[in-house]
């Protein structure tokens, strides 16, 4: 392989489509075509990226060092497991797969192939994510909200697998202990699968995370608050600022015996960009996978055990009368 990494895209959708117009601008990284089932959006988008529009997937494999799969979840497990046996490195969008066999499988080809399977939990590259970490290692407490008004794309999966997966993938990477419990609600509200939904999820090491998602909201909102011995932390994703509470960095709250406050805010970060930067050091440099296929099966392992939960309690308050079956 040269040190250029040729990635091809697969899907011209909404992710397909930022994703190959970001592949242009990351050194390192040309694009090698695009592949959707849906010849005038695959010519469009390939048009406006200024890469050719590929006939089929064997096409664009044969011309390509690594892919991104940015079709449609359902599609996710085997067109990554069709790239990885092609020898051609992933960068998959999340959820890496629908079930944890599925998951298990695209682990155990990566480890034994030797290629880069990363996962798209875009949260891991910003700039909020690593503030957090240098902040806060040891969380009692964690409140993530992501919110959002309607909309058609995405409604093919639960806001589970659509948005809170995010949260759930950013809180295991800072809690850094294994599940204990999950209690969960969520309703079907505007599609077939649950629009909102709230998760209680208790840890091993006795941390406690509670994540609201909603996809049927009147506004944008998408912001973590983490407790710790540390301090208080808030982070707002949208407005990327950060403030925190403690007794190390900032500066002096008059009246407070020696608390401090630190206020920060990003003016620019692109998270896909860094994302993308991070897949080539993995491919060419062989630089540790951030997010990897086992990253990505832990996150749909909290994601699939919110989904039981959900389905426990909505079976309860149907025994009860509180609620009628579907």
């Amino acid at each position: 392989m040269s040190t250029t990494l040729r990635v091809g895209v697969i899907g011209a959708g909404h992710f397909g489509r930022y994703h190959a117009l970001k592949i242009r601008d990351v050194p390192g990284e040309s694009l090698s075509g695009l592949f959707d089932p849906d010849p005038a959006r695959a010519q469009l988008v390939a048009r406006e990226a200024g890469c050719p529009a590929v006939a089929d997937v064997d096409a664009l494999l044969a011309q390509s060092d690594a892919v991104v799969v940015a079709a449609p979840a359902e599609f996710h497990f085997d067109l990554a497991v069709r790239a990885l046996r092609a020898g051609r490195h992933v960068l998959v969008e999340k959820p890496v797969a629908a079930t944890l066999e599925q998951a298990d499988m695209l682990v155990t080809l990566a480890q034994q192939s030797g290629l880069v399977c990363q996962v798209g939990h875009l949260l891991r590259y910003s700039a909020e994510h690593e503030a957090i970490t240098r902040r806060i290692t040891r969380p009692l407490y964690i409140e993530a909200t992501r919110i959002a008004p309607y909309k058609p794309r995405g409604t093919d999966v639960s806001v589970i697998l659509d948005l809170m997966i995010h949260d759930l993938d950013l809180v295991l990477a800072i809690v850094d202990s294994p599940i204990a419990q999950v209690d969960a609600l969520g309703a079907a509200v505007s599609s077939a699968h649950e629009d909102i939904a709230n998760a209680r999820v208790r840890f091993e090491n006795g941390c406690v995370a509670t994540i609201t998602a909603s996809r049927i909201s009147l506004k944008t909102e998408r912001r973590m608050r983490l407790f710790s011995e540390e301090g208080y932390l808030s982070a707002d994703f949208v407005k990327r600022e950060l403030s925190m509470i403690g007794r190390e960095r900032g500066l002096p709250l008059p009246g407070t015996d020696g608390f401090r406050r630190e206020s920060i805010s990003w003016k620019e970060h692109d998270s896909l960009f860094a994302e993308h930067q991070a897949f080539v050091a993995s491919c060419v440099h062989g630089a540790p996978v951030v997010v990897d296929a086992l990253a990505g099966r832990r996150a749909l392992a909290a994601a699939l055990a919110v989904a039981d939960g959900i389905a426990s309690s909505r079976a309860l308050m149907e025994q009860s009368g509180l609620i009628r079956g579907r």
